[in-house]
C-alpha cells in the first residue's frame, strides 16, 4: 500500500488527507507538533474571549480520524532525505513515504529587536500562543498594558483580544496610516477611527527600537524610535509572517522564502509537494503574490495536490481573488483585485463611497478606459460571493454593476441598504444616470 505522509496539520495538510481518502484506499500520515488534533486556526481568538473553548474550533471530532483511517503523529519531523524517501523524527524515529506533502504553515516574523526573546514578548499564530497570552495576559491586574507591533489583521486580532479584558493597548504601526499597504486610503483611514474608538492607543509612522527587561527577565517597557518609553508587560510581535521552511535547508528542495512549486504544486523532487503557507509559485499566477498565507488557498491547494497524488494530475487554479476579515465590528470584503492609493495600477480607476455616519463604505475598481469592473471592497456590506465571481468571469462594466448592487446584497431583509446612495454618488461623479435596480433572484441564482 501506497505510503502518503503529510508534515503540517493545518486547513491545506488535513483538507489534502480528507479528499485522499475521499478517493483511494492508501495509507495517510499526518506529523505535526503543534496539537493533536486539527483546528480553526482563524478561531484562536473567539476562545480567548470566552465566546467559544478550544474543543469547539476543531472541525472534525476526534474519533473522525480512526474511522476516517488518517494517522496522527504529534512529533517534529527534523530532517528529509529525499534519496531514500525518508523522515527523520525529533525522538529518533524513522518514517519512510512513498508521497511526501509538505504543508508546514507560516511562522511568525522577528527582525532581531533587542529584547525580543524576552519573557511576556509573544506571537499570536499557534494554540501554544493562545496558551502563551493566558499566561501572560489572563487580565488587566497581571497586564497593566499590552504593546502590539505590526498593523496587519493579526495585530488587529490581538488588540481587541485584549481589549475583551479591559487591557490598555498601545498599537505601533510603522505605516501612516493602518495597512494602507493593502486598503486604498478612504478605507484605511476609517479603520483608523475605529481603532480609536475601541480606546486603542494607535501610535501610526511608529516603530519599535527595542523592548526593555526588568530584573527577571521580564519585559517592563518597550523604546520606539521616537525615544519615547512605553511601560508594558506584554509585547505582542505580529509583524506579519513568513514559511516555516528552515528545517529544509540541507535537503536539497529548492527553496526561496517558501518551497518552491510549480502550477501542479510539485516541488523539484519528484514524489514531493508543497501546499498552503509555506508553498512559493516560481512566478505569481496573475496579480497575486507567490506566497498566499490565506486560509482558503491552503484549502483549495489540498484539494488540488489530493487530485494529483491520486491519479488525476491538477493544475492550481485559485480564480478570482477574494478574502473577509474583521477590524472589530467592521465586517471586511474583498472581490477580484482593489488595490491600495500608493499601489494602484496605471489603468485603475477607483470609485469610493462611505455613509455619512457610520462605519460603513465600499470601493470599486474598474479600468479607467474600458469601464470595466476590476473588484470591490466593502465594510460593514456583505456581498454574495458567486456575484463578483459572475461579473468578474463576465467582464461586466462598473455601470452594471452599480445598476444591479442589490443583487449582489446577502444582508438580510431587515438590514439597511445603501445602494441608492451609492448610485447617486456615482452619477454625480461620473455624469451617469444609473437607477438601481430591485433584487432580482432569478439574476442571483441565474434562473431561466
Amino acid at each position: 500500500m501506497e505510503n502518503i505522509v503529510i508534515i503540517g496539520n493545518g486547513v491545506a495538510g488535513v483538507t489534502a488527507a480528507r479528499h485522499i481518502r475521499k478517493n483511494s484506499n492508501k495509507r495517510i500520515i499526518i506529523i505535526s507538533a503543534e496539537t493533536d488534533h486539527f483546528f480553526s486556526r482563524t478561531a484562536l481568538m473567539y476562545v480567548y474571549m470566552g465566546h467559544m473553548k478550544f474543543e469547539h474550533i476543531k472541525p472534525y471530532e476526534d474519533w473522525f480520524w480512526e474511522k476516517n483511517r488518517i494517522e496522527l503523529i504529534r512529533a517534529y519531523v527534523s530532517k528529509v532525505d529525499h534519496e531514500n524517501k525518508e523522515l527523520q523524527i525529533e525522538d529518533a524515529r524513522v518514517l519512510k513515504y512513498d508521497k511526501l506533502i509538505l504543508a508546514t504553515g507560516s511562522k511568525p516574523n522577528k527582525f532581531g529587536w533587542p529584547g525580543q526573546d524576552l519573557h511576556g514578548v509573544q506571537g499570536l499564530y499557534s494554540k501554544q500562543d493562545l496558551d502563551l497570552l493566558e499566561i501572560n495576559a489572563p487580565n488587566k491586574e497581571v497586564c497593566k498594558r499590552a504593546v502590539i507591533v505590526g498593523g496587519g489583521l493579526i495585530g488587529i486580532e490581538l488588540a481587541e483580544m485584549l481589549r475583551s479584558r479591559d487591557i490598555p493597548v498601545t498599537f505601533l504601526v510603522r505605516e501612516e496610516s493602518f495597512w494602507n499597504v493593502i486598503l486604498p486610503d478612504g478605507e484605511s483611514e476609517m479603520i483608523n477611527e475605529h481603532i480609536l474608538e475601541h480606546h486603542i492607543d494607535l501610535r501610526l509612522e511608529t516603530n519599535l527600537k527595542e523592548i526593555v527587561a526588568d530584573k527577571n527577565g521580564r519585559v517592563k517597557s518597550v523604546i520606539t524610535d521616537k525615544e519615547e518609553i512605553i511601560e508594558c508587560q506584554v509585547v505582542g510581535l505580529t509583524p506579519g509572517v513568513s514559511p516555516n521552511v528552515s528545517f529544509l535547508n540541507d535537503s536539497g528542495i529548492e527553496l526561496g522564502r517558501g518551497i518552491k512549486v510549480n502550477r501542479f504544486l510539485e516541488t523539484n523532487i519528484k514524489d514531493i509537494y508543497a501546499i498552503g503557507d509555506c508553498a512559493e509559485q516560481h512566478e505569481p499566477i496573475g496579480n497575486r503574490r507567490p506566497i498566499e498565507a490565506v486560509w482558503y488557498t491552503g484549502r483549495m491547494m489540498g484539494e488540488t495536490v489530493a487530485q494529483t497524488i491520486c491519479g488525476n494530475r491538477t493544475e492550481y487554479k485559485p480564480g478570482h481573488w477574494f478574502n473577509s476579515a474583521k477590524f472589530f465590528d467592521i465586517e471586511y470584503q474583498t472581490y477580484g483585485w482593489v488595490f491600495s492609493t500608493k499601489g494602484k495600477k496605471a489603468y485603475e480607476q477607483h470609485f469610493h463611497w462611505r455613509h455619512p455616519a457610520e462605519k460603513i463604505c465600499l470601493t470599486i475598481a474598474f479600468d479607467k478606459e474600458t469601464r470595466q469592473f476590476l473588484g470591490i471592497n466593502t465594510f460593514g456590506i456583505r456581498m454574495r460571493h458567486e456575484i463578483f465571481d459572475r461579473w468578474l468571469n463576465e467582464e461586466r462594466d462598473v455601470m452594471h454593476v452599480i445598476k444591479y448592487l442589490k443583487d449582489a446584497n446577502f444582508d438580510p431583509e431587515f438590514y439597511a441598504v445603501y445602494e441608492n446612495e451609492i448610485a447617486a454618488k456615482f452619477n454625480l461623479e461620473y455624469g451617469t444616470d444609473l437607477k438601481p435596480e430591485k433584487k432580482n433572484w432569478k439574476r442571483i441564482f441565474a434562473i431561466g
